[in-house]
């Protein structure tokens, strides 16, 4: 059985999907965190944001190595 050869065309493209969903989110998150009253559920919704902003972070240092690969033709 022969494997399908890595597509990494669209890499880039999805990266930054995720980094728009993941901002969005985030947003989301600020929004609950200052209608909610429960002490409990903000502090979990300020972690989880942090969490998300790590992954951001992540995910931009993806995507730089990624169009710096798709410039290089993904072969070098």
């Amino acid at each position: 059985m022969k494997h399908k050869p890595d597509d990494r065309s669209d890499n880039v493209e999805r990266i930054q999907h995720n980094i728009n969903h993941t901002i969005r989110n985030m947003e989301l998150g600020k929004e609950m965190i200052e209608k909610t009253d429960n002490p409990d559920t903000r502090e979990a919704l300020k972690e989880k944001n942090e969490r998300r902003r790590d992954a951001l972070n992540g995910m931009r240092t993806e995507i730089r190595d990624e169009e710096l690969d798709r410039e290089r033709g993904y072969d070098s």
